[in-house]
């Protein structure tokens, strides 16, 4: 809860990674709370006097999925209210501003998301969309200890950077520091 937080705040792209771990925990304890608790939370927890917080956090995670009948797959709306965002930043500086420097990162990506979205199940899904699931399984390869070869890598490395552009970018937007009069 507490990672989240800063997750959210300083870097959203990793907030959006996070939170589709903690989907996948959720589901993978069978949204069972105390099992949530005792085998994944405590292990981790630097101070028993958080737990109370992060029971409230993981009970408020577990009824938004249940209520949107996310027990089996999907994201949580408060993550599609973000990937929306980001999706209109990304075409607000493709095509309203033209940010050179985005267009560029943009086209260094473009063929690997266009290969991911080929091998993956998720032809319905935009290119950001596409990004961070792609991200999520180098993570997912990552804690399985996985070996990534240097072609997959590099194509991973172009999405990472194309989302770590459009996360600053968010936070400026959202701080109110990003004119698009001005890119």
């Amino acid at each position: 809860m507490l990672v989240a937080q800063q997750k959210q705040q300083e870097n959203i792209a990793e907030y959006i990674l996070y939170m589709y771990q903690i989907e996948d925990v959720v589901r993978a304890y069978k949204f069972d709370m105390e099992e949530i608790i005792e085998h994944y939370v405590r292990p981790q927890l630097p101070d028993e006097s958080f737990l109370t917080q992060y029971r409230e956090w993981y009970k408020r995670i577990i009824n938004e999925m249940k209520a949107n009948k996310l027990e089996k797959a999907g994201h949580m709306p408060s993550l599609d209210e973000v990937m929306i965002e980001l999706s209109y930043l990304h075409t607000t500086l493709l095509t309203a501003t033209k940010d050179p420097k985005y267009i560029g990162i943009i086209e260094a990506a473009a063929q690997n998301i266009s290969d991911f979205k080929q091998k993956s199940n998720l032809k319905d899904k935009n290119d950001i969309e596409i990004a961070f699931h792609a991200m999520y399984m180098k993570l997912l390869l990552r804690l399985q200890k996985k070996e990534i070869s240097a072609e997959t890598e590099e194509a991973f490395d172009s999405m990472r950077i194309m989302l770590a552009y459009l996360s600053r970018g968010y936070h400026k937007m959202k701080a109110g520091d990003l004119d698009f009069l001005k890119n």
